[in-house]
């Protein structure tokens, strides 16, 4: 974008181009698989200064990830239709100043979770940050057609800080949701990137859409959503939750495994996008996590 149209922007543009370099539906995403944890480990409902505190560094720390992630990237998000309108394309904001802005919301997040919540849920935090920053976006992104499959370990994090923040310590439990959201998030990804596969064609970006046919895709879709349902289930035994949970658990994953197969079906039968649809697989994904942490949560309210 010229300098000319950055220069005209207001104090709020820039304000809220910072905003949006720290990707706030993202975070959106990763606090939902925070919150419900607290409540699961609670047992009910968690103090609400620790939630308060988890939520602050939690956000801030995802958001630094993020802005490390646009300042990396935005050679290739200035090609792309659903990222050139970013910041750093723009050039609203320098790449000097987004990395001081993204190191700033790191240590902050890191000084926050150590002072407020505990020294475990802080280390894992920096440990998701850099795995994401490091390990997806610099290392397997451009790489593999893995990259998602691997880079998505990042956003399993939350829910072992949201565990570690009210427990001090690991369990069983919060691994069982940490690989609900690993095998989630190839659904997840791959039919948003199915619906950008020729941005990402066009940049060298192996994910999974540019390399393989829509059928593939549609088949690894579904294949990787019946091992996120079966997992989803095993919480119930590992937890011991009430019956809340499971009969949620099953019946989320009935409509998400109809879509997925849908989807899959009508890959193999065109390769038009209009047809596919992955973006209402994209949209079911976001509203069955959602509502599968909610049932997390509720679990033990209503037992009691």
């Amino acid at each position: 974008m010229p300098a000319a149209e950055a220069a005209g922007k207001t104090w709020r543009d820039v304000v809220a181009a910072y905003v949006g370099l720290t990707k706030p539906r993202v975070i959106e995403l990763l606090l939902l698989t925070t919150v419900p944890v607290m409540f699961y480990a609670a047992r009910g409902v968690p103090d609400l200064g620790l939630v308060v505190a988890t939520v602050v560094g939690g956000t801030l720390s995802a958001g630094s990830a993020s802005v490390f992630n646009c300042v990396y990237d935005r050679d290739i998000d200035e090609q792309m239709r659903r990222t050139r309108r970013r910041a750093l394309p723009r050039h609203i904001v320098s790449p000097r100043a987004a990395l001081v802005f993204g190191t700033v919301l790191g240590v902050v997040s890191t000084a926050v979770l150590l002072a407020f919540v505990n020294p475990l849920s802080a280390a894992l935090s920096v440990g998701a940050n850099a795995f994401y920053v490091f390990g997806y976006t610099m290392l397997l992104k451009r790489r593999t057609t893995q990259n998602i499959v691997w880079g998505g370990i990042a956003g399993c994090f939350p829910a072992l800080i949201g565990w570690t923040a009210v427990t001090g310590s690991l369990a069983w439990t919060p691994f069982v949701l940490f690989l609900v959201v690993f095998f989630w998030t190839p659904p997840h990804t791959w039919a948003l990137a199915l619906r950008y596969r020729e941005d990402y064609r066009n940049v060298d970006v192996p994910m999974l859409p540019v390399v393989a046919s829509a059928s593939d895709v549609g088949r690894r879709i579904v294949a990787y959503s019946w091992v996120m349902v079966a997992t989803s289930l095993v919480l119930w035994p590992v937890a011991g939750t009430g019956p809340a949970y499971p009969i949620a658990a099953v019946l989320l994953g009935a409509v998400f495994l109809v879509e997925a197969h849908r989807m899959w079906a009508r890959t193999r039968t065109s390769d038009d996008l209009s047809v596919i649809q992955p973006m209402r697989l994209f949209h079911s994904s976001n509203l069955y996590l959602s509502l599968l942490f909610v049932a997390v949560a509720l679990d033990p309210l209503l037992r009691f």
